[in-house]
């Protein structure tokens, strides 16, 4: 504001010194003052008096340097991020009340960059929640959709649009915060799906509580996942070939069939999905979650019921298209 003003007193006083002493009309005084400011090199627009040129002089001299300061200074707040940072800001506050059936992750530590990663390649919606200036501004890098706050407010789950979400990720830092995060997000939705990540057996049991409906153990997973690679290496190739997004021959997926659906009440033998598609159900997840792995024929597809398939990405599209129509 301060170089603004100073400009602009410059260009006023350069404007009445050339009415007082060349007796010129205000706009012929203003536009004199303008291109002896701006050294654009125009003609004069009459002709100058001794004093007239004294005062030309002095104005170039204040004027230049003034023009030169506030430039300078315009272009320090574009270059360091100000203007460009606003920006930003404004766009992510139009697109956070835009965002619908995506999901809310809570942190962009190692867990959930991974997770946010995971997100991107399947093509599925997502904000992330980050409460430190160095992890939100490589989530910004990465090209996300980022906000700096703490998951575990009410206020800012429900700036990042929890009622339109589709599921909650909570990854933070520490078991007691991704408990406040749940807790939270469970109050506002009580049908929000939750993830919760925990780092011990008692975190597994209070994110439960909390109203997480799957909590997982990192380090128990991996844990796992090192011990079945080294006595069943070939199945955990397969596994990994399986949900590998980046697999385009064959693919495991989870497909929901809905009460409209064709498929309701028809059984395996008689949906003859193997035939039409080319998939094979690995399992059935029941709506109480119970599992019925390898069913059989003769097993009825229910309203509600998810589907666990493997094939070929563009006949698992299919099969879920015939599933929710």
């Amino acid at each position: 504001m301060f170089a603004v003003a100073l400009l602009a007193a410059v260009v006023l006083f350069g404007t009445l010194g050339y009415m007082v002493i060349e007796g010129w009309s205000a706009w012929d005084a203003f536009y004199m003052s303008a291109i002896t400011i701006t050294t654009v090199g125009y003609r004069e627009v009459h002709e100058l008096s001794f004093y007239g040129q004294v005062w030309t002089v002095l104005l170039l001299f204040s004027g230049v340097g003034s023009t030169l300061y506030v430039f300078t200074l315009l272009a320090t707040v574009v270059v360091e991020g100000g203007l460009p940072l606003r920006l930003q800001k404004r766009r992510q506050a139009k697109m956070l009340t835009l965002i619908k059936d995506h999901f809310i992750v809570c942190g962009y530590g190692r867990i959930g960059s991974i997770i946010a990663a995971q997100l991107q390649q399947h093509n599925v919606p997502f904000v992330v929640i980050e409460r430190d200036p160095a992890r939100l501004q490589a989530a910004m890098m990465d090209g996300l959709l980022a906000v700096q706050a703490d998951a575990s407010h009410e206020d800012v789950l429900k700036r990042v649009g929890i009622d339109n979400a589709r599921g909650l990720i909570a990854a933070v830092g520490t078991d007691a915060e991704n408990v406040y995060t749940v807790l939270s997000a469970r109050v506002l939705r009580p049908d929000l799906f939750i993830v919760g990540r925990a780092e011990s057996e008692d975190a597994t049991r209070k994110l439960m509580r909390a109203g997480a409906n799957r909590v997982v153990s990192p380090y128990q997973i991996g844990a796992v996942h090192m011990a079945q690679t080294a006595i069943r290496p070939a199945v955990v190739d397969f596994m990994t070939l399986a949900t590998s997004s980046d697999n385009l021959e064959l693919a495991m997926e989870e497909i929901t069939v809905l009460p409209t659906s064709s498929l309701v009440s028809k059984s395996l033998l008689d949906a003859n999905l193997r035939q039409r598609f080319g998939v094979i159900v690995v399992a059935i997840q029941r709506q109480d979650r119970r599992m019925d792995f390898n069913p059989e024929p003769d097993t009825a597809i229910l309203a509600g019921d998810k589907l666990v398939v493997l094939g070929r990405p563009h006949s698992l599209r299919r099969l879920e298209v015939e599933a929710a129509e």
